[in-house]
């Protein structure tokens, strides 16, 4: 057997060796030229280059990103050195929106504590003092840190810090920090217990307000219901808008129609969708225009004033025809109301409650007490109204609230039964196009059954019955 090594094999050990001759000699070079550069080279020199390549590193690599830290702390002081202090509104702003976000998951520990007020009991997320978490906002990183406060409250409260780069300064002032605001404000809208006031005497007495309806359920024309919410949205939105004008941000809707056709309800949606309380206002119980202003200053921003049968509060003549009331409480002077037409030659204004009373505060000075608010106005018989509320910039909108029509049918349908499709809807359709029914009315068939079957047929035979009424009506009317 042969054992000599292979051609390849011995030409790749010698390689190998020449290599480790090669580096061992490069080896000796580099020390000896160290050797003679601290030798040669003076120390001056050295420290000279030393420091220009250090210089020039510094120019190539990339400098660490320059960082900014806010502080937020949760008390702050009354500003005149006092011990009194109160909850800082932005801390407890930023502790609601970090609890959004922060992730049990991922934290290997965190705090756990009920939620009160308007979070309804859910539980809430924080951080321990000494975690930190980070937020993405417009595609930049914004670091939060819990930290125990210092100085005598150290024991009990914490600070948050909002770390972020120097660059996106102010990103983080004038855009993150107004966004967690509105969010958080957002939430506390759509988490909080709606309250309905009604008036007594000067003041107002609230109950909670649980009415379930919502514009998905109410039964009205699916296009003006569509431009009733667009409407409501933008009126929201329009904070800027309306102060760059220099008019007062509210809203006036008037809602017209027979009774039963959805009125009360469209208001319920209103404040359902907009989170805003009720304000129920019984003209009745104000004898006076100085007790109406007490109940109208009373009121919150962010509120549904509403009028119902503003026809029956008030004389339906126009004010200019110089009658006499029929009602001595509830007066409409010849003053008028708003801008231009305060009431300056009644004498007695102040001890009786006067339709100028009530449209100085829709239109008027008083309308700048308050902020963000919705007016509503409701009647059955709009042609019975004064000219002075009809007027464009009282009632900025006005809504008919007519009869069932097939789209309200179908949305009643939906909410009684969860049916879109029934053989009866044929039959139905053809009859609620020839006879006046209201929601109400529909509503009230529906009711009598649980079965499906049943209601709709029942309600076939009311809307029989009134077609057959309203052809006897009008023979009878032929007749004379």
């Amino acid at each position: 057997m042969d054992l000599s090594p292979s051609p390849s094999l011995a030409k790749a050990v010698e390689t190998y060796r020449k290599a480790v001759a090669t580096a061992a000699t490069v080896t000796a070079y580099a020390v000896l030229a160290r050797g003679m550069a601290r030798e040669l080279v003076p120390h001056d020199l050295r420290a000279a280059l030393s420091w220009a390549a250090s210089l020039v590193r510094a120019r190539v690599e990339p400098r660490p990103a320059e960082r900014r830290t806010a502080i937020i702390r949760s008390i702050e002081g009354n500003g005149h050195g006092h011990a009194q202090c109160i909850e800082s509104r932005f801390f407890v702003d930023a502790h609601a929106y970090l609890a959004t976000k922060i992730d049990p998951r991922s934290m290997s520990r965190f705090f756990l504590g009920g939620g009160g007020g308007g979070r309804r009991g859910r539980n809430v997320l924080s951080m321990v003092p000494g975690d930190s978490m980070t937020d993405v906002f417009e595609g930049v990183e914004f670091k939060w840190t819990s930290v125990p406060a210092e100085g005598r409250f150290a024991d009990t409260e914490v600070s948050l810090e909002l770390s972020f780069d120097a660059a996106h300064t102010d990103m983080a002032l004038r855009r993150y920090v107004p966004f967690i605001t509105e969010e958080v404000e957002q939430a506390r809208r759509r988490d909080r217990e709606l309250m309905i006031f009604m008036n007594e005497g000067s003041s107002w007495r609230g109950i909670a307000h649980h009415h379930p309806a919502t514009f998905d359920t109410l039964a009205m024309d699916p296009e003006l219901k569509q431009s009733i919410v667009a409407d409501l949205d933008r009126f929201l939105k329009r904070k800027e808008y309306y102060r760059r004008i220099g008019k007062a941000w509210k809203r006036g809707y008037l809602l017209h129609g027979p009774p039963g056709t959805g009125k009360s309800s469209l208001v319920a949606a209103m404040a359902n969708h907009l989170r805003f309380n009720l304000y129920d206002l019984d003209l009745s119980e104000v004898h006076s225009n100085s007790a109406l202003q007490r109940l109208l200053i009373g009121m919150t921003n962010r509120c549904i004033l509403i009028v119902e049968d503003i026809d029956c509060c008030f004389s339906a003549r126009s004010r200019e025809d110089g009658k006499e009331r029929k009602k001595p409480t509830l007066t409409n002077n010849d003053g008028g109301g708003g801008d231009d037409d305060d009431d300056e030659g009644d004498d007695f204004s102040e001890k009786r409650l006067t339709l100028s009373g009530l449209l100085n505060f829709i239109d008027g000075l008083w309308s700048t007490s308050g902020e963000e608010r919705v007016i509503v106005f409701t009647t059955n018989y709009k042609d019975r109204l004064d000219a002075a509320l009809l007027r464009p910039g009282r009632m900025d909108m006005h809504v008919y609230m007519g009869y069932c029509g097939w789209d309200a049918f179908k949305t009643l349908a939906h909410n009684y039964f969860l049916v879109d499709v029934h053989p009866l809807f044929p039959e139905i359709r053809a009859l609620l196009a020839g006879v006046d029914a209201t929601p109400a009315e529909v509503s009230e068939m529906l009711l009598r059954s649980e079965d499906a079957d049943a209601a709709l047929s029942g309600l076939v035979e009311f809307l029989e019955e009134k077609k057959e009424k309203k052809k006897k009506q009008a023979m009878c009317e032929a007749g004379k």
